[in-house]
């Protein structure tokens, strides 16, 4: 409202201004009307205002000498409007005119010493609201943690809780000598006894995993998976009772006594088993233990592949949510798996490719190499990664499937391609390498696909004049099959050359890397040291006998049916 008639307008400012009990006070907006000749001034001075002066509508002093600073730019707090307002008041008297010395004013005289402090009050306040923020910040990601700790804690006691509620059963059996023995049953994961194998002899297996059937209701129902020491871990497998020898019973630290240099038994035998571990070669100690735990159990038993159903040798991370499928169904053209045969039945349905996507490169009766761009097909390749999982131990690539190509081999028929085995190459590899994971599918092995894969990769190597060498480590059935690739290539080249041949001439002409070579040849005992060098020193009589050992060619690979051209090359 505006002031009684006769009545100054500063005058009801100083009264607000005590009452709030605070001189550096800033007026308040509603109080202070400016008189209609200083609004007349504002207005008029408003093109010659300096700064923000203009901006923030300041007012001054009028000819007639009576005016207000208006409360907004008193109010403003900050450098730029306090000095508007006084070059306002400072034209004002060039006019001619008086300032009157007001509350008005002087609350605008008094103001930029207010002015700086208001601004480290608020610069403190920013930096007290920072460190609030990041106190909060702090306590919400330690809350986060303990409560991750807490249920840490309470999935341990829980395990332990269902532990402890297993009911303990004495068995009773009776040894080849006519013993009776006891046993607590359900049995400990980590116990060592002899267990019958498929071909019913009994071989020495250590108690990997343990769990009792949904038809199962006594402890002497359980199921117990078990790793047979003496065959690789694809052939370990879920054994019930009947298949153990109760009396050959033993724990895990079993034969333990102490040798000389303090190692235990045991402990000598899991360093051999390290030292000789060449599929794990890349593991330290500490990743080896971490990757045997994570993958000791297999997730899926069996998979149904084509007119194929195979079992599987590994662990592989399939998705959650197939964690308790034994048995999943693949499409044996796009490798979309499902968790039963009616949703298989209903994507074939609607499926209408009937081959690998990407680009045929060669194609000879009745088998065809796709190659598959893992950056523009990433779904397959990812699928056929899982696929290749269960079969392959050694194998860490899942998802980054974008800078490999994939080689899928099939056979063909009037019902379309059917998979037979793959390999992958890098699509840029600085090492050299032409292969980075190899598999033939266990329905089609031995019958030479493994060996038509290799040799393919080298006639790529061929295409792109360079030479290549698998991705290390190689599995145990993929140096098998390498060493008899090599040995057959090589020793061909060596029976049907005339002269000499320098190991360099060797891989130029196999495209096989020198390092293979040599390591080849020492095998069989072929490079002998004379005259101060190396030299190969191989009969004929040798050659054949070595050609015989390395068995058959396999699958031939002729490169005239091959249709590619480099990535790198026009």
């Amino acid at each position: 409202a505006n002031p009684p008639l006769g009545e100054p307008a500063n005058r009801r400012v100083e009264e607000r201004m005590d009452v709030d009990g605070d001189d550096n006070a800033s007026p308040s907006p509603v109080d202070v009307v400016p008189s209609k000749d200083a609004r007349q001034t504002a207005r008029g001075k408003e093109n010659f205002a300096p700064g923000g002066a203009a901006g923030a509508g300041s007012g001054a002093l009028g000819a007639s000498g009576v005016g207000l600073v208006p409360s907004s730019a008193v109010a403003q707090g900050s450098d730029g409007g306090e000095a508007a307002a006084g070059d306002d008041a400072a034209d004002g008297a060039a006019d001619g005119a008086a300032p009157v010395e007001t509350a008005a004013t002087k609350t605008t005289a008094a103001a930029p010493g207010r002015g700086a402090s208001h601004k480290k009050q608020k610069n403190a306040g920013r930096g007290g609201r920072a460190a609030a923020a990041a106190a909060a910040a702090a306590a919400r990601a330690s809350e986060k943690e303990e409560k991750k700790k807490e249920k840490e804690r309470e999935k341990a006691e829980e395990k332990a809780a269902a532990d402890a509620l297993i009911e303990k059963l004495e068995h009773t059996y009776t040894t080849e000598e006519g013993e009776t023995q006891t046993v607590m049953l359900p049995l400990d994961v980590g116990m060592r006894l002899m267990c019958r194998w498929r071909d019913g002899k009994w071989y020495q297996a250590k108690i990997i995993e343990r769990r009792k059937p949904s038809t199962g209701k006594s402890s002497a129902d359980y199921e117990y998976y078990v790793h047979y020491e003496q065959f690789n871990r694809r052939l370990d497998n879920w054994v019930q009772l009947a298949d153990m020898k109760l009396e050959t019973l033993g724990t895990d630290d079993g034969g333990n006594e102490k040798e000389a240099g303090g190692r235990t038994r045991g402990q000598k035998r899991k360093a051999e088993d390290a030292d000789h571990d060449p599929e794990h070669a890349e593991f330290d100690p500490h990743q080896l233990r971490e990757h045997e735990e994570y993958t000791k159990v297999r997730n899926i038993l069996s998979i149904e592949l084509g007119k194929h159903e195979m079992e599987t040798w590994y662990f592989s991370p399939f998705p959650a949510e197939y964690n308790d499928c034994e048995k999943l169904y693949f499409c044996e053209f796009t490798l979309n798996f499902f968790r039963n045969r009616n949703q298989l039945i209903r994507h074939l349905r609607k499926n209408e490719m009937l081959h690998p996507p990407g680009d045929e490169i060669y194609r000879n009766g009745s088998l065809s190499m796709f190659e598959v761009d893992g950056r523009r097909e990433k779904i397959f390749c990812q699928n056929l990664c899982y696929l290749a999982k269960l079969f392959l131990d050694h194998k860490t690539l899942y998802y980054d499937v974008d800078l490999f190509l994939f080689y899928v081999l099939c056979e063909c028929d009037e019902r379309g391609c059917h998979i037979v085995g793959y390999f992958s190459k890098e699509r840029r590899s600085e090492e050299g390498y032409n292969l980075a994971c190899i598999l033939t599918l266990p329905a089609y092995q031995r019958k030479g696909y493994g060996k038509f894969l290799i040799s393919f990769s080298y006639e790529l190597s061929k295409k792109e004049n360079k030479v290549g060498t698998p991705e290390r480590p190689l599995s145990d059935l993929g140096q098998v099959s390498y060493r008899s690739y090599w040995t057959r290539v090589i020793l061909n080249v060596l029976k049907e050359y005339k002269g000499s041949v320098s190991i360099k001439e060797l891989s130029e002409m196999t495209a096989i890397k020198t390092d293979d070579i040599i390591s080849v040849l020492n095998y069989l005992q072929l490079i002998q040291y004379q005259k101060g060098q190396h030299v190969i020193c191989a009969v004929p009589k040798l050659i054949d006998k070595y050609l015989a050992e390395a068995g058959s060619e396999g699958v031939r690979v002729d490169p005239e049916k091959l249709y590619w051209t480099p990535p790198n090359q026009p």
